[in-house]
This record gives structure tokens, sequence and C-alpha cells, in this order.
């Protein structure tokens, strides 16, 4: 029952960290003016956290528990920080859409009709990906788009640092 408390707080612990890394990336590039042209950077920033925040978090689990860590249980604490820090991004994403700034949609959409006109796509191609990408504007498909991204990388990330780091008892005689 500890290694279950223990994991819970962990698990919370560090998926707000990264929610919140992840916001604060966001709103620096925001409030620069900066956001469309460098949205690669937030990604990135989120990505890299991701990695660091996953493996900080499945170390700290694994030092409590006597420096023992099953592959399980490693996947288990990276998949909850990844899934807290994805439900914290669909709230924030949300509000931004939202709340914060409501026309921010529509000005993306414009800045990217542009680049698609400069890379040489005619105006009907452009109005056929415009009308594509529309679908996938409604909050109920962000939300399933970002829970669905996080739940990948995450498993990704974390059944990799699970590998690497899992250490059994019986590992230790």
């Amino acid at each position: 029952m500890e290694n279950q408390t223990n994991s819970k707080n962990i698990i919370l612990n560090y998926g707000v960290l990264l929610g919140f890394i992840g916001i604060l990336a966001h709103l620096v590039l925001y409030a620069t003016n900066s956001l469309l042209e460098l949205q690669w950077i937030s990604n990135l920033v989120s990505i890299v956290a991701m990695v660091a925040i996953i493996v900080i978090a499945i170390k700290k689990f694994k030092v409590i528990n006597g420096n023992f860590l099953t592959w399980g249980e490693g996947v288990k604490i990276g998949m909850g920080v990844s899934m807290v820090n994805g439900v914290i991004a669909v709230i924030y994403t949300l509000l931004f859409m939202y709340v914060i700034d409501p026309e921010f949609q529509q000005v993306a959409m414009e800045f990217q009709q542009q680049k698609w006109l400069d890379s040489g796509l005619t105006e009907t191609q452009v109005e056929q990906f415009t009308k594509s990408a529309e679908n996938f504007q409604g909050p109920g498909i962000i939300t399933a788009m970002i829970l669905a991204m996080t739940a990948f990388v995450g498993f990704i990330i974390s059944a990799i640092v699970a590998a690497i780091m899992k250490k059994s008892p019986e590992e230790a005689y």
C-alpha cells in the first residue's frame, strides 16, 4: 500500500510540473508574439521536459522502493506522469482557444494558408486543406488528439526508461 501512495504522489507532482513547463513555454512564445513562427520551440521544450521529468519520476520511485523497479512499475509511473500532463494540456488548450485568445485559431489558419500558398499550392488546394483542417478544430477532437499523442509519446519514453532502469530483487543477488 505504501508503494501505491508513493507512486500516486510522484505521478501527480511530476505530472503537474510537466504540465506547467509546457504551459510556460507556450505562454512565453505567445507573450513575445512569436508563437506561430516558433511553435516548434514549444514542442521541443515539451518533449525534452517530458523525457527529463519521466526519468526523474521513475528514478525517484526506484529510490523510494529500495532501489528496485519492475518494468511495469516504471511504465505505470511514466504513463501516469504523461497523462496528468495531458489532462493539464487539454484544460490549458481549451482555455487558450475559448477564453484567452478566441481568435487565435483563425489567425493561425490564415498563417498556415499563406505558408501553403508560398509553397506553391493553388487556391483550390489551399481551400481543400483548410476545409479538412477545420474538421480537427472542435474541442472533442482536440481533446482526443492531445490525450492520444501524450499517451503514445509517454508510453514510448516510459517503456524505454523503465527497460533501462529496471532492477528486481533477484538481480541483486
